[in-house]
């Protein structure tokens, strides 16, 4: 876990060092994640997670490369208890290449890797546990509103959803 930290923190500072003119912050919504699909809560069974909200922070470090880390948050409610919850923390390195654009669109591909420390609690008990998390959406699309702000949306799996969308800011 230490070695995996200090490596995204060394790309990150490479990148930033690199291009910090051309950074971008990324706030997004996902819906149904790894988390709700895969046994990211240590057995038991619980509701179907709200979604996924992400932060996101990338910097192009190529002309047609990204990268950046993120951090996503979800949770979810046990179903044979009205006090008992899993929150799932979610930290990722990510990489994003584009592959098509123009003025006001561009196509990319996402890929993600990283830590899921999920939070169990009931009434008196609690404990954490760590999975591995991933997201892999080879469709995404990016329409620039103003030379600031964006929007964009993905198709793929993992931590951050399905299907996600969200608004991006270039710094």
């Amino acid at each position: 876990m230490k070695k995996f930290l200090l490596i995204m923190c060394a790309v990150l500072g490479m990148a930033f060092g690199a291009h910090a003119q051309k950074a971008q912050l990324q706030i997004g919504y996902g819906g149904y994640t790894q988390m709700d699909a895969t046994d990211m809560h240590d057995g038991g069974s619980v509701n179907s997670a709200w979604g996924a909200l992400t932060t996101a922070v990338n910097f192009k470090v190529m002309p047609k490369t990204y990268l950046g880390i993120s951090y996503t948050f979800s949770s979810a409610s046990y179903k044979h208890s009205d006090d008992a919850n899993a929150y799932y923390h979610v930290i990722m390195l990510n990489g994003r290449y584009d592959y098509w654009r123009n003025r006001v669109a561009t196509l990319y591909g996402h890929l993600g890797i990283g830590v899921d420390i999920t939070h169990m609690a009931g009434d008196d008990w609690s404990k954490n546990k760590a999975y591995f998390a991933f997201q892999a959406s080879p469709l995404g699309a990016e329409v620039n509103l103003t030379r600031v702000t964006s929007i964009f949306g993905e198709l793929g799996f993992g931590a951050q959803g399905l299907l996600q969308v969200g608004v991006r800011f270039n710094l």
